[in-house]
């Protein structure tokens, strides 16, 4: 399923977790953070189809301030997510890493895809 199907099939339901993880790293480590975060968020939109969405951006000026989108289809997905091996392997992985983390519960307004 494409992004935007996703997104058009989830959008009107009450039921999206859609969280925004602020993190800053350890900016010595950044490459080996970057490396666990890839391969986690690939294993998890392949794996799990309660997660709807990923995304992981860095700031331009400050690129070890990293934030990362989620949206899964549900509560239920998303405590599935955090016990998935994946998910484990990164935390437990980039704990030492992680100088701070905040993570920020969000409502849906709209979204947004260009239909190609």
């Amino acid at each position: 399923m494409s992004p935007l199907e996703i997104l058009r099939e989830f959008q009107d339901h009450e039921d999206l977790v859609v969280r925004l993880a602020k993190l800053e790293i350890d900016s010595t480590r950044l490459t080996e953070y970057e490396s666990f975060l890839t391969e986690e968020i690939k294993e998890a939109v392949a794996k799990e189809p309660g997660v709807l969405t990923m995304y992981a951006v860095q700031d331009q000026t400050k690129p070890h301030h990293v934030t990362i989108m989620e949206i899964y289809a549900n509560d239920s997905a998303y405590q599935a997510h955090l016990n998935t091996p994946h998910f484990l392997k990164y935390k437990n992985g980039t704990r030492e890493m992680v100088n701070s983390l905040e993570l920020i519960d969000l409502d849906p307004i709209v979204f947004g895809v260009r239909d190609n």
